[in-house]
C-alpha cells in the first residue's frame, strides 16, 4: 500500500502551488493552510508534507508559526522542508512540531552539518531531499543546479545512514503530466530498502496507481489535489483498497 502524503506549500502563511519551482507562477489556493490540513486529517491522511517556500528563497526558516499551528491543531505527522540551513533552523522546526525535517540544499552545500543532523536526530527524523533536474541535484528553491549527479549523491548518503529520501523531478513538478516512473524504479533497483517518496508530476489517480504497482513506498500529492484531479474521497478510497 503506497503512503499518500499531501503537500501544503506556504508563502506568507498561505497555501500556494508553483510550477517547476518558479515563484512567478504562484497560485494561492487557500488563505488558511489549517483548514486544508484538517480536511486531509478528516479523510484519514496521517502524514503531511509542508514546504516553507519563503524559507527556501531566503535561506532560513520563515513560516514556523504556520508549522506550529498545523502541528498543534492536527494529529498529522508533518515532514517539513524549505530553508532549513542551520542548527537553529532545525531546532525551531522540531520545537514547532515537525515530526521529520527534509534537508535538500544543505545536504549538497554543507554535507558535514547534514551528517551531524543524521547522527544527532537519527535517520527516522531526517529525510534527504533529492531534487533532480536533468540528472543533477537542484538547490536553493531549485534556482541553482549543482555539480552533484543524482545516483552518486544518493549512494553516498545511503552509505552515511540515510533511510528516507524525497525525490522530486523539478521539470515535472506542478505540470500534472505524470511522474518519473522509470527514474524511481531505477533508484529502488539500486537501493531496495530506501523509503523513497516520489514527488512531482502526479496528475491523476492512474499516476498514483502506477507508482504503487512499481513498488514505490510513498508519493506526494500536490497540485493534482488543488486542481481537483484527485479528490479527498479518491485518497480515502486509495488508502482503504
Amino acid at each position: 500500500m503506497i503512503e499518500l502524503i499531501p503537500a501544503i506549500d506556504i508563502i506568507e502563511g498561505k497555501c500556494v502551488r508553483l510550477s517547476q519551482g518558479k515563484y512567478e507562477s504562484k497560485k494561492v489556493y487557500n488563505e488558511n493552510p489549517l483548514d486544508v490540513a484538517k480536511a486531509f486529517e478528516a479523510h484519514g491522511i496521517r502524514r503531511l508534507h509542508v514546504v516553507d517556500l519563503d524559507g527556501a528563497a531566503s535561506h532560513h526558516i520563515v513560516n514556523y508559526r504556520t508549522l506550529e499551528e498545523l502541528a498543534t491543531q492536527t494529529s498529522l505527522a508533518i515532514d517539513f522542508g524549505g530553508g532549513v540551513k542551520s542548527d537553529d533552523d532545525l531546532r525551531i522546526a522540531f520545537e514547532c512540531g515537525a515530526r521529520l525535517v527534509t534537508g535538500g540544499s544543505i545536504a549538497v552545500k554543507n554535507p558535514d552539518r547534514f551528517c551531524h543532523w543524521l547522527q544527532k536526530y537519527g535517520p527516522e527524523r531526517i529525510i534527504l531531499g533529492a531534487d533532480v533536474k536533468e540528472g543533477r541535484i537542484a538547490v536553493n528553491g531549485w534556482k541553482e543546479e549543482s555539480a552533484c549527479e543524482l545516483f552518486p549523491f544518493l549512494d553516498d548518503y545511503i552509505l552515511k545512514g540515510v533511510t528516507q529520501a524525497i525525490c522530486t523531478d523539478v521539470g515535472r513538478d506542478g505540470m500534472l503530466q505524470g511522474p518519473s516512473l522509470e527514474l524511481y524504479k531505477e533508484i529502488l533497483r539500486q537501493h531496495p530498502s530506501l523509503y523513497l517518496v516520489a514527488s512531482g508530476g502526479v496528475g491523476s489517480l492512474q499516476d498514483v496507481e502506477a507508482l504503487e504497482e512499481a513498488g514505490i513506498p510513498a508519493v506526494i500529492i500536490g497540485k493534482a489535489f488543488y486542481e481537483g484531479r484527485i479528490t479527498l474521497e479518491d485518497m480515502e478510497k486509495l488508502m482503504n483498497h
